[in-house]
């Protein structure tokens, strides 16, 4: 993969997402402290039990002890006086009531240890959720801004991985790694030091073995690495696949193609059944791994603390079993730790490529010093203009005048570029060579936003929402005006089965527009564009897709919405722009010939072939 963070670059990044909810991860971190003392406390307060049980015969402690003052000594004056409070009970009530005391405490201190990790993981989902929504807020805002050029080379069922799966596995992996990162040093601090408290000797015999089990983690952590990668990708055609079944499924059925799609979907599916498989594997290879270095190291340190004692210089029994209970919780910080570091590998394949869309740069934005550009008053210029996606040349020396209030009809044979020249005026995309101008100025010298309000777009593919025909026609507007979208809706024509739906105008056209004809989706998108009501109309091939019936419909709209209009009319049917004050003929990315209906039929050429190969009436 071509664009991955390093851990470092990856960590500083994260942090940028969860500073927002530093409060709460700050409590999350206190409370796994409290967790961590309560735990320490909880299992200290099971050597007065053992202590009984065992009958350990121990000097007993008759004078309260009194604290020096100095910090070094306050181990020791805790651990005596709670041994003089518990010989003093043992000598009025009996070794009974201590054991009593003891349980009751322990349970005590357990509660708290189960609260305060409940309450760590309480403050964690508040970070865990924000993040998570915070990144795919921020992916959906780069889709928005990044140019209509990105989606030309990025499947849509990648970027919808990156927003959903991705997404997923940076909360699941790196945000779980970035906790444990922090609370697992935490807790393995606190266990440790009361270990060297307990027996120094026997707890650097212990930590030996741990260099070995983050070593065998780490080397998990990079194959886990290699393999999530290819998973996501492999992910990414999936859903890519899923969208154009979706999208297809009249061609797939019609042409029995079902076998066909089914396959490529189906080898798709092994590929990415065989990666997670290696992923889940080597994953789930870790904690048996981790849990077996465990088990050996207590088996050593039985035997060693067990040498230790028969020569004299070890722990109590009770102290003994409790020092085996502390190590063996320390196994689980530890544990999750060396899990965290695995997680950080397979999580940052998803986090580099999430960052690799945030970071993409908008090649067409704003400049620095952006004008505005509040009103249309003369006339749009093409001058010398020139542009090619990667190294084909589309348009060549492009040069025309659109004079305000003019309808200029571009015509021609498929991919002579006539909806790059509607492209590159609506700055979907921006010119390689010459410049687009407007009332005299650089088109890319005006803020996007207050050029683009100029324009309205009717597509042939009609882009409809999964909501109500107000709100689709009212797109844009923040207040919008039942009066003003009646109004749109009658000078495109589509009132009058507007009225004749459930609902009317609150009807939902269901995904795409699927509960409507092609004619009447049309003159939902011709109602959108008047209701904004721009002063320049750019029209891609509107009745193209049509029936006549529904053509004549859909014609006699747009005519209606074009009136006292400046526009621009991509035409693959020549019928419809007999009427266009200039008609401009392209063929592989130059201007033929130019002029109105009549005169370029005068001319004999290009126009006048295309009028007799569709056998339009002269």
């Amino acid at each position: 993969m071509s664009f991955v963070l390093n851990p470092f670059q990856l960590f500083k990044r994260a942090l940028k997402y969860v500073q927002p909810y530093r409060s709460s991860f700050i409590v999350a971190i206190i409370c796994n402290f409290l967790y961590a003392i309560f735990n320490v406390l909880a299992l200290a307060f099971m050597m007065p039990i053992l202590s009984v049980l065992f009958d350990e015969k121990k000097e007993p402690i008759t004078e309260k002890p009194i604290f020096s003052g100095n910090i070094l000594d306050i181990k020791d004056y805790v651990s005596n006086f709670f041994g003089y409070q518990m010989q003093d009970i043992a000598n009025t009530s009996g070794p009974l009531k201590v054991l009593l005391i003891s349980c009751i405490l322990f349970i005590i201190l357990f509660f708290f240890r189960n609260i305060f990790s409940y309450l760590s993981e309480y403050f964690l989902i508040d970070m865990r959720s924000g993040v998570a929504r915070d990144f795919r807020i921020d992916i959906h805002n780069k889709i928005l801004a990044l140019p209509v050029s990105f989606f030309t080379e990025k499947r849509k069922g990648d970027m919808l991985v990156r927003i959903s799966s991705d997404v997923g596995e940076v909360e699941n992996n790196i945000l779980n790694s970035l906790v444990e990162l922090i609370r697992g040093p935490i807790q393995i601090i606190v266990f440790v030091s009361t270990l060297f408290y307990l027996n120094y000797q026997l707890t650097l015999f212990a930590i030996l073995v741990f260099p070995v089990m983050g070593t065998i983690i780490s080397v998990i952590g990079k194959s886990l690495k290699k393999n999530a990668g290819k998973a996501q990708a492999e992910l990414s055609n999936i859903m890519s696949y899923v969208d154009e079944t979706l999208n297809s499924l009249k061609i797939i059925k019609i042409f029995n193609a079902d076998s066909q799609i089914a396959g490529r979907f189906n080898l798709s599916m092994n590929r990415y059944r065989r990666l997670v498989q290696k992923v889940m594997k080597k994953r789930a290879m870790a904690s048996p791994t981790s849990e077996f270095l465990g088990a050996i190291t207590i088996a050593m340190i039985v035997f060693f603390g067990g040498k230790l004692s028969l020569e004299g210089n070890g722990l109590s029994g009770s102290e003994f079993i409790f020092y085996i209970g502390t190590f063996y919780t320390l196994l689980d910080p530890i544990k999750r730790f060396s899990k965290s570091l695995s997680d950080l590998q397979k999580g940052q394949v998803s986090a580099s490529r999430i960052f690799e869309i945030l970071d993409t740069e908008v090649s067409i934005r704003d400049k620095e010093n952006a004008q505005d550009f509040p009103q249309f008053n003369k006339s749009i210029e093409f001058q010398n203009v020139s542009f090619g996606y990667q190294e084909k040349t589309i348009i060549q020396n492009f040069n025309l005048t659109i004079q305000k209030g003019e309808t200029v009809a571009l015509v021609g044979p498929s991919g002579s570029g006539k909806s790059t020249i509607a492209n590159l005026l609506t700055r979907f995309y921006d010119v390689k060579q010459g410049k687009i101008l407007i009332d005299g100025i650089d088109i890319r010298d005006i803020k996007l936003k207050e050029y683009r309000k100029h324009f309205g777009l009717v597509t042939q593919d009609s882009i409809l929402f999964n909501d109500s025909i107000f709100n689709n026609i009212a797109l844009g507007d923040e207040n919008p005006s039942l009066e003003n979208v009646k109004k749109a809706s009658k000078i495109a024509n589509a009132e009058e089965f507007i009225e004749k739906l459930p609902n009317e105008y609150d009807e939902n056209v269901g995904e795409g527009g699927g509960k409507l004809s092609g004619g009447q989706k049309q003159r939902l998108s011709i109602a959108r564009a008047v209701y904004k009501n721009p002063p320049i109309m750019v029209l891609d091939e509107a009745t193209s897709a049509l029936d006549t019936h529904s053509e004549k419909l859909v014609q006699d709209a747009l005519n209606n919405m074009m009136a006292n209009r400046t526009s621009l009319v991509i035409a693959h049917r020549l019928s419809t722009i007999m009427n266009a004050d200039k008609i401009i003929v392209m063929e592989d990315g130059k201007i033929k010939e130019s002029g109105t209906h009549t005169e370029l039929l005068s001319k004999n050429g290009v126009y006048s072939n295309l009028i007799q190969l569709q056998n339009v009436e002269k």
